[in-house]
């Protein structure tokens, strides 16, 4: 076949994005509002609401310039400040716990079950008795993520967080899509966390939404994003607000692509199927599927496992060679590093089977690092079981999105086995 390059998650175009984008230039609504946003957020709440065999919920969505935000104005609602504690699944992007810092709080890390690779609802209680033990006081929220499209185990969650009366956040950033016993990721807690990045299940070409419990407090959340002010005859603040808004153009591209959002989730999930058929008698390697039947991951990225003891080829040489630009389709800029290594980095198999199948023309990139071990958060508490830190050593992302053919699919596999020794 071509050896075109074969991306983790291209972003692909319904074609109606143009119609949208032209309706607002024509109109001039080339602002962070209009009938875009409130198009696109209306959309995003007939989504989100549905439920398999049950009413629909009552949700409300405020659409955002970033999943980031998303995070920062969710914890500002919840009542998150200078010296309050949050806990949120060290197993993730660092976008779930740095908003934490903005606010002066701090991120009080938990990690994750084997099952679903998310936050262990066990852990999660004992380190809510722990900080209470410790502080006096309850941690101000919490926030589980949808690592990779995989749902959390919502129900356990939120019996712990009611019974202790702390809110809940849902990070789905990675789930939109993704469902737990017939209902959406991010519509379970107080608020929940959906990101249109570049490469997610859909895009905006950036930026986020915030799904609210109803009304009141979606009109409080959209006060904060457009700069908190008051109704004067002139700028009057009283908080402090950001500049938080979707653009009206942005918002025209999303209103796009939620015409094709049951396409790339099927797709997605479609990709998923085929690695778990053609990877099946692979010894050593292994899929990550959902883990029973209340599960169902939109499959955002497909991820697997390498057995620690697998022979892959050129491991011998892995992390021999600074690596001078980021990885794995992160944007951005990166400072210039003089070693190749860390205290806690994927396995040689791992990093071997990566430079491979770049050499092959295929992204792949290695798992999360978990929170807990970012220089960054070196000192901040932890409940920690190693489920986290064994995963990231082991596991490795493979492409899923809209352009992955089957023939790509195959093409992978082949270069996979061709890589094990």
């Amino acid at each position: 076949m071509k050896k075109e390059r074969i991306l983790l998650c291209l972003a692909h175009m319904s074609g109606k994005e143009m119609d949208f984008i032209k309706e607002a230039f024509d109109q001039n609504w080339v602002v962070p509002l209009g009938p875009n946003v409130n198009g696109f957020e209306k959309d995003l709440e007939d989504f989100v609401n549905k439920r398999e065999n049950a009413e629909p919920l009552h949700k409300k969505v405020v659409a955002l310039s970033a999943g980031t935000a998303a995070v920062h104005l969710a914890l500002i609602a919840c009542g998150v400040g200078p010296g309050d504690e949050v806990l949120v699944q060290s197993f993730t992007f660092c976008a779930s716990s740095h908003p934490v810092t903005y606010l002066g709080a701090i991120p009080v890390f938990v990690d994750s079950e084997r099952d679903t690779w998310n936050m262990d609802p066990d852990l999660l209680e004992e380190a809510i008795k722990d900080r209470i033990a410790k502080t006096g006081r309850k941690p101000k929220a919490i926030i589980p993520v949808a690592l990779y499209g995989m749902p959390y185990n919502a129900e356990r969650i939120m019996e712990i967080a009611n019974r202790y009366g702390i809110p809940v956040i849902e990070d789905g950033a990675e789930g939109f899509g993704s469902n737990f016993k017939g209902q959406a990721l991010g519509t379970f807690g107080e608020y929940g966390v959906l990101s249109f990045n570049g490469n997610k299940m859909i895009t905006t070409s950036g930026g986020g939404a915030l799904i609210c419990p109803d009304d009141e407090k979606a009109r409080e959340i959209l006060w904060y994003a457009t700069q908190a002010r008051e109704s004067y005859p002139y700028y009057q603040h009283e908080a402090i607000g950001y500049n938080y808004r979707m653009s009206n153009i942005c918002a025209g591209i999303g209103r796009g692509q939620m015409t094709i959002i049951d396409e790339h989730i099927a797709h997605h999930r479609h990709v998923q199927e085929l690695y778990v058929e053609l990877l099946k008698d692979v010894k050593g390697v292994t899929m990550h599927c959902n883990p029973a039947p209340e599960y169902d991951s939109n499959f955002w990225l497909c991820t697997a496992t390498l057995d620690p003891d697998l022979k892959v080829k050129g491991q011998e040489n892995a992390y021999k060679q600074v690596i001078t630009g980021a990885v794995g389709g992160a944007a951005g800029v990166t400072h210039a590093t003089s070693t190749a290594v860390t205290d806690c980095q994927p396995n040689d198999n791992v990093e071997a089977m990566r430079i491979a199948l770049d050499a092959a023309g295929i992204e792949s990139r290695p798992l999360w690092k978990p929170m807990h071990k970012q220089p960054v958060y070196r000192s901040n508490p932890a409940y920690v079981n190693g489920v986290s830190e064994e995963l990231f050593k082991v596991g490795i992302c493979l492409p899923a999105g809209p352009w992955v053919t089957d023939e790509h699919v195959r093409y992978i596999v082949e270069q996979i086995k061709d890589c094990i020794l």
